[in-house]
């Protein structure tokens, strides 16, 4: 679609600047920021964490509290100034003419609230009608936003809806007063594949149908591609470049972006390494490395991990008494159902699926954190649910890193003690002296300073605190690794460091990964193996490149169509 820019800008920015007063002085998060948005347009806004993206949206909806404040530049909506106004006119602005869709849909919905209550509250505080109209428009808002039985999801709350929907609802409440501008920071960063694919389609179509003009601000290039029609790279607080999608995503003009680009790994091709872009803007862009085969697994060597019939049932019945009373049957849900599988000693087995598909269920059998209902995970021949005496041997030569290094670090805590822990509790240090250099030794490895054990996680960005995640993993001296999303929170760059890393670590080390991801490209960056689970059943496995390039499944092509590729070009 030609977006009309003869109907003028819907949003124009110009010479944005924000500024917070610090005590070591005022810092300039944003740096003379301009663009336009049209009616019906998405412009994509990408860059590094840190480089002024859900900035640029906060100040244009006016929710820089201070000590920041807007310290120069103008904000027009429709020709309006609207950076000058304050209080209910502010107020009046947010919902009405701005609609937002933030990151994770569970902090914009109330749990107590069904989602009905949620949206004719909302329509009715911005538009004058009456109840029962609000409740009309408010079905014709969930089918809108393709909510199946809207008749019926209307009554149900937000721990009855998948992350999907969920985020459709949102989606859904942005729109509920016809707004004129639709700002969406990262509304897709946590959804796996098919579910992504499911939101961007729904985002495109509703500007499209409206002219609702859109912000969407991703580090997700796949998602750009698929879903902007413009884009625009922003680089600490700076727009370094601006243009079409095609012309920027196919041959940008920045080295910045051109090393930003090179840093995504493919779901068509692997290479040895992912370049990292530099600290400049203005560095030497890095070489793409040569495409790398995946390494022949000795065949004679028993594997290292063996999985064998893995089953897992939860009880969702009510209580004994109202089963008994309302003579209702037990409700059983099979999370994982006779799953097998080997990993090789030294490789990397992948996992891949939709949410809800089993994968973090089957991780956390193999990890020890949930006992199965049936079959046997074999460590090296030993059977990890054996009895307790063959637990305890095994702990130490197990670890996990979780998605989430905000979630999995006590921030009460210094980092060294955070990577001392395992250390401790597994008795492997026989003095306090030997206790601190496992810690120094296991910082060393994910390239950190002995020194920053004398930090906390708060002073570390995402990606930093993503490697005292595996620190902590490594401080142990663990065999075999269990890696539950490490990368789905991170941006471009800090990702290519983190994978980087990790396949350095593996090959120093010897280490075994079983990876989960619903990144398909990483997955084939990663892993040697791969199995693709849906509804808790193993439908296909085997060699990574032969799965990914000829699935045999349906279910993995459904998968594989649903992947956002920046360098596939949209129809």
């Amino acid at each position: 679609m030609t977006v009309l820019r003869e109907q003028g800008a819907v949003l124009r920015v110009r010479d944005l600047s924000v500024e917070f007063d610090t005590h070591r002085g005022v810092l300039r998060v944003l740096d003379g920021v301009s663009f336009d948005i049209a009616p019906g347009e998405i412009l994509g806004v990408v860059g590094e964490s840190g480089a002024g993206k859900s900035m640029t949206g906060a100040a244009v909806i006016g929710l820089i509290e201070p000590p920041g404040r807007i310290a120069g530049g103008t904000v027009e909506l429709h020709g309006e100034r609207i950076d000058t106004l304050r209080g209910e006119d502010l107020r009046r602005l947010r919902g009405r003419r701005i609609g937002s869709v933030f990151q994770d849909p569970l902090t914009s919905l109330n749990p107590v609230y069904p989602i009905g209550r949620h949206l004719v509250e909302t329509i009715r505080t911005h538009l004058p009608v009456s109840e029962k109209e609000a409740f009309r428009r408010a079905l014709a808002l969930l089918a809108d936003v393709e909510i199946p039985d809207p008749e019926l999801r209307i009554r149900q709350y937000p721990h009855q809806f998948s992350g999907g929907m969920r985020q459709r609802v949102a989606i859904a409440l942005a729109l509920c007063a016809e707004p004129q501008l639709l700002i969406a920071d990262e509304p897709t960063t946590a959804l796996d594949v098919s579910v992504q694919a499911q939101v961007i389609r729904v985002f495109r179509r509703v500007c499209r149908e409206r002219g609702t003009a859109a912000m969407l601000i991703t580090h997700d290039m796949g998602v750009i591609a698929e879903a902007a029609d413009r884009v625009m790279v922003m680089y600490r607080g700076r727009v370094l470049e601006t243009g079409p999608v095609r012309a920027v995503l196919d041959a940008p003009r920045e080295p910045y972006t051109r090393a930003l680009m090179a840093a995504i790994p493919s779901v068509h091709e692997r290479i040895e390494r992912l370049p990292v872009p530099e600290i400049g803007a203005d560095s030497a862009l890095p070489v793409p490395a040569l495409a790398r085969t995946a390494r022949a697994a000795d065949a004679s060597a028993a594997p290292l991990i063996q999985v064998q019939g893995l089953t897992r049932e939860f009880d969702l019945s009510a209580g004994w008494l109202v089963r008994t009373l309302a003579r209702q049957p037990r409700k059983l849900l099979r999370a994982a159902e006779d799953v097998q599988f080997d990993i090789a000693r030294g490789s990397t087995f992948g996992l891949v699926g939709e949410s809800g598909s089993g994968k973090s269920t089957v991780a956390r059998m193999i990890a020890g954190l949930t006992k199965p209902t049936a079959g046997r995970v074999l460590f090296d021949g030993i059977d990890r649910w054996g009895g307790h005496h063959e637990t305890a041997a095994l702990r130490r030569r197990f670890q996990m890193i979780f998605q989430d290094p905000y979630a999995s670090l006590n921030p009460r805590w210094r980092v060294d003690r955070l990577i001392a822990e395992p250390v401790e509790v597994l008795g492997l240090a026989g003095s306090a002296d030997e206790t601190e250099a496992r810690v120094a030794d296991a910082l060393r490895r994910v390239r950190m300073s002995p020194d920053d054990g004398r930090k906390y996680p708060h002073q570390f960005s995402g990606g930093q605190r993503q490697r005292i995640a595996i620190a902590r993993a490594l401080a142990s001296q663990p065999e075999f690794i269990v890696c539950d999303e490490p990368t789905s929170s991170l941006d471009v760059s800090v990702q290519a460091q983190v994978l980087n890393l990790m396949r350095d670590l593996q090959e120093e080390f010897g280490l075994t990964y079983l990876l989960i991801s619903h990144n398909l490209a990483v997955i084939r960056h990663m892993c040697d193996r791969i199995g693709v689970m849906q509804r808790g059943r193993l439908v296909e496995q085997g060699e990574a490149e032969a799965v990914l390039d000829a699935p045999a499944h349906a279910y993995t092509r459904e998968l594989m169509a649903a992947v956002p590729d920046h360098r596939a070009r949209r129809a």
